[in-house]
């Protein structure tokens, strides 16, 4: 994003730092900006001054209210240094026109080296020998542990920390396997790291398993009793991503009953917190308090990052980690407008219908009217309904295209001027290898809802709505009674449906495809319920 520079004052803007960064960060922004530092202000403080500024920079304690913000009537940039934004009101900020930008990469190193400090300290049993003989106890025999050298890593969410980790673990000599359906096929290649189909295989395989994945409703609870139940017996868990992701209670019988061999954990369902269930009686346990960002380095670069972004939105620069930029231009809105939420649906779907292991090329072609129009934009928008929900941060219009070539995933973008039957349409491809249907899609009526008009090979025309459930099955009679039925008996009511067909060839029964959007997301045991019984040969569930 090109930021506006500062208006014709010609006076310096203004930037308060909030909060305690490094050195290098505040040098940074005086040599720009006119700096006050306002580390020991209350609330009450800033809540008055703030609309003395041109810019703020923060980190985690200071919360910016929608009302703070409208206060600041000078403010048109906010700089985070760390990678959340969860203390910033960015939508208020946004309606204000206020640049809200982070340091995304700032702590992803440093989190890769925690993996590995816990990593080797469960495979030596380091923070039980040094109690132990620091309390008096010379137990050499008792800490004996493993070594890393020729074991396997299991690693769950191959984003930037997961591939980190596998460049550092495969320095020790140990054998990769990673499962992310997320991740081109050639960065697995190109890291010397096997790509599991499924968890599945992971669990099967590994000696250690570390998890990296980011913290949805579908991923908490990640490993739980069945996954453990999978593994290889004696295996060791780390987790220096997100609290949540393991079941405490799954993760505590599996220790007690010794198919987990040890556990190295840096967070936890909630923090801070000091009465776990695991800190006492598990000496097999390794704990530490969410340090996998605290370093000094880490800190100082978020700090220097952030500065960087504040710098560029108040000097007209490119603010690269905006996370509220707009993404269309103003002459393009009207019509490109309302095809971003068409392109982020019909991305997910696509997703959420492929059928390879791996994200491996996104394909999304513009047809009509729309192809006549700068469509970056929109192909942005495809990227962020496939990758919404299975990175380590939160896709955005600025981050999207990154996240996409840092999992080695091919991103193609086709202009056709003329479209057959509808004024625009949208096709877009998820493939894996050579593999990947089309799901198709358009924008009607007057208030330019989205409907899709073609997925696994057959055409309809639907309104999409937040669920949708797509299945594959013999075109015979009561097909789609049989899927009313099991679905009224989960209390699951269907919105809308439809139906495309495919013509007998050979005398065979030809096949049909069923659409339904339902009021609320179809599970998983669901689908596979349907897609057991007879006639019926696949199904997907995705909420968009």
């Amino acid at each position: 994003m090109n930021a506006a520079p500062t208006g014709e004052r010609g006076d310096r803007p203004r930037v308060l730092v909030k909060e305690k960064i490094g050195d290098s960060g505040v040098a940074l922004l005086r040599e720009h900006c006119d700096v006050d530092l306002g580390v020991d202000w209350d609330d009450e403080e800033l809540e008055r001054r703030i609309g003395d500024y041109d810019g703020i920079l923060i980190r985690s304690a200071t919360k910016l209210t929608g009302a703070l913000i409208e206060r600041a009537q000078r403010l048109r940039v906010i700089g985070r240094a760390g990678v959340g934004v969860d203390n910033v009101d960015v939508e208020a900020a946004t309606r204000r026109g206020i640049v809200v930008a982070n340091a995304p990469q700032s702590n992803v190193v440093t989190a890769a080296e925690h993996t590995m400090a816990l990593l080797l300290a469960l495979a030596r049993n380091v923070p039980q020998a040094h109690s132990s003989l620091t309390e008096g106890r010379w137990e050499r025999s008792r800490f004996s542990g493993v070594e890393l050298y020729e074991k396997t890593l299991g690693v769950l969410g191959f984003g930037r920390i997961g591939q980190l980790v596998c460049q550092r673990a495969r320095g020790f000599g140990m054998r990769v396997i990673a499962y992310d359906p997320y991740v081109g096929a050639e960065r697995f290649r190109e890291l010397g790291a096997e790509r599991a189909a499924a968890p599945d295989e992971v669990y099967a395989a590994a000696d250690f398993i570390t998890v990296h994945l980011p913290k949805t409703p579908e991923t908490e609870g990640w490993l739980d009793a069945e996954a453990f139940s999978k593994m290889r017996d004696g295996v060791r868990i780390l987790n220096v991503a997100r609290g949540g992701l393991i079941d405490d209670e799954a993760l505590r019988q599996a220790l007690d009953s010794g198919k987990v061999g040890g556990a190295a954990l840096d967070v936890f369902p909630s923090e801070p917190i000091t009465d776990y269930p695991l800190f006492e009686g598990y000496p097999n346990v390794v704990v530490t308090p969410h340090l996998g960002a605290s370093t000094a380095e880490a800190t100082d670069r978020a700090g220097f990052q952030a500065a960087e972004q504040v710098v560029a939105a108040l000097t007209g620069g490119v603010v690269s980690t905006a996370v509220n930029v707009p993404a269309v231009a103003l002459e393009d809105l009207e019509l490109l407008g309302p095809f971003l939420p068409l392109c982020r649906r019909l991305g997910r779907l696509a997703a959420g219908l492929a059928e390879g292991p791996s994200v491996d090329r996104v394909e999304a072609e513009f047809l009509g009217r729309v192809a006549e129009r700068d469509v970056r934009p929109l192909t942005v928008a495809v990227l962020m309904g496939v990758l919404g929900g299975h990175t380590e941060e939160t896709v955005n219009e600025v981050n999207a295209p990154g996240l996409a070539e840092e999992r080695g995933i091919e991103v193609s973008e086709i202009k056709r001027t003329a479209a057959r039957d509808f004024t625009d349409l949208v096709r877009v491809r998820v493939l894996s290898g050579d593999r990947g249907d089309r799901v198709v899609g358009t924008v009607l009526g007057q208030r330019n809802r989205p409907h899709l008009l073609q997925a696994w090979g057959q055409r309809f025309n639907l309104q999409l709505e937040d669920h949708v459930a797509v299945f594959r099955y013999s075109d015979v009679p009561g097909m789609i009674g049989r899927v009313g039925t099991i679905f009224g008996g989960h209390g699951i009511n269907i919105e809308s449906a439809a139906v495309g067909h495919s013509p007998e060839e050979d005398g065979d029964d030809g096949r049909a495809v069923m659409v339904l959007t339902t009021s609320d997301p179809v599970p998983p045991e669901v689908v596979e319920e349907i897609v057991a019984s007879d006639g019926f040969e696949a199904g997907r569930a995705v909420s968009l």
